[in-house]
């Protein structure tokens, strides 16, 4: 059959989950939890969200099997093992995971082992919990996949959770949900539905986070940037991701900075890398963020807001950069431009420094399909 020129064309897996939204949602978990049927429940927390954490065993009552806290960043295998443990241990029918990435990180690869559903009550805006994508690191090296096991069975979005989260922690996860929406445009899977969702996610998170930062009890603000949040979870959920998460992978697994940290600072330059190639999906980029270039008003956000800007910053050592290049590409990703070890080398070297993307440099071309 001809398809006639200029209908539509693309595929959209919908992904089953519920979500429960609002100030004083928490009070609804225990109903959810009830919803599954679950009566043996491994709460999964790290200390950073003790109070937290307190508030929701405290509703769930006698449904709590246990408690789990030995929570680690980039999501060791070590400790997913001891988490897999408790779980198998405890007969937990359910995972309630209250925290941030690496909590939800936890949660969902433990569930690749235990037959028990997850829900999860996120306390920044890492977004993970919207996705079926797991991580977990063993050998130095962050290895990533894709289950619908370890997807979420219900999300718990309570703003009023996150007015503790500092504003050193709520720029860099900010910064780290609007990657999953740039990233979710230029997808490989693109589609007009995940597009509508990251560029809505991206303007809500560049009006919620710097609100959130100005002050931290604004629940308007904070509510706005976890809404953002959500959709960038909800976009990158249904598509692939390309150079500049795989960069952060290797920052992060193997040379141990921070997600949200190394989020902010490869951004803008992993956008500058492939304007020419994604023209139409960082040109809507740009609009949401009421900007004409997405890579320089990226930048200049996360200084508006007090992220780092650049790995020196991180700590990163510059004669480290090499390796990370050659892990990059090593094997290569899907990306809008094509990646080889002297371009990828080329973009860490801007981000070491921190220089500000020029609305004004050259870049080198792709011929990619919009």
């Amino acid at each position: 059959m001809t398809v006639p020129i200029g209908t539509r064309t693309f595929s959209y897996d919908a992904l089953p989950g519920r979500i429960e939204f609002g100030v004083g949602a928490l009070s609804r978990l225990p109903d959810e939890v009830d919803r599954l049927g679950a009566t043996k429940v491994l709460v999964i927390t790290d200390p950073s969200t003790k109070a937290i954490a307190d508030r929701a065993i405290e509703l769930l009552g006698d449904r709590v099997a246990g408690v789990f806290t030995d929570i680690e960043l980039h999501v060791p295998i070590e400790g997913v093992e001891r988490g897999r443990t408790a779980a198998l241990e405890l007969e937990a029918d359910c995972l309630v995971t209250i925290g941030g990435g690496s909590t939800t990180g936890y949660g969902k690869a433990i569930c690749l082992d235990v037959d028990a559903p997850l829900v999860a009550v996120p306390t920044t805006y890492a977004g993970s919990e919207m996705t079926p994508i797991y991580g977990i690191t063993s050998e130095a090296l962050k290895q990533t996949g894709r289950d619908l096991r370890v997807l979420p069975k219900a999300v718990v979005y309570d703003p009023s959770l996150t007015v503790s989260l500092p504003a050193s922690a709520t720029g860099p996860s900010g910064m780290n949900a609007i990657a999953h929406c740039v990233e979710a445009l230029y997808a490989e899977n693109a589609n007009p539905t995940s597009s509508l969702l990251a560029e809505e996610g991206i303007r809500a998170l560049a009006t919620g986070i710097p609100g959130s930062i100005r002050d931290p009890e604004d629940l308007v603000a904070r509510s706005e940037a976890l809404y953002g949040a959500y959709l960038a979870g909800a976009a990158l959920a249904v598509v692939g991701m390309a150079v500049h998460h795989r960069i952060c992978h290797v920052l992060g697994g193997t040379f141990g900075l921070g997600h949200g940290d190394v989020n902010a600072v490869i951004l803008p330059h992993a956008v500058r890398f492939n304007q020419a190639a994604a023209p139409e999906a960082l040109a809507r980029a740009a609009r949401a963020l009421g900007a004409t270039d997405a890579a320089t008003a990226l930048f200049d956000l996360g200084v508006s807001i007090g992220a780092p800007t650049s790995l020196a910053q991180l700590g990163m050592h510059e004669a480290d950069l090499d390796e990370v290049a050659r892990l990059v590409v090593d094997p290569p990703s899907y990306n809008p431009r094509p990646v080889d070890v002297r371009s990828v080398r080329a973009l860490l070297e801007d981000a070491y420094h921190g220089r500000r993307p020029e609305p004004s440099a050259s870049f080198a071309t792709a011929s990619v399909d919009p």
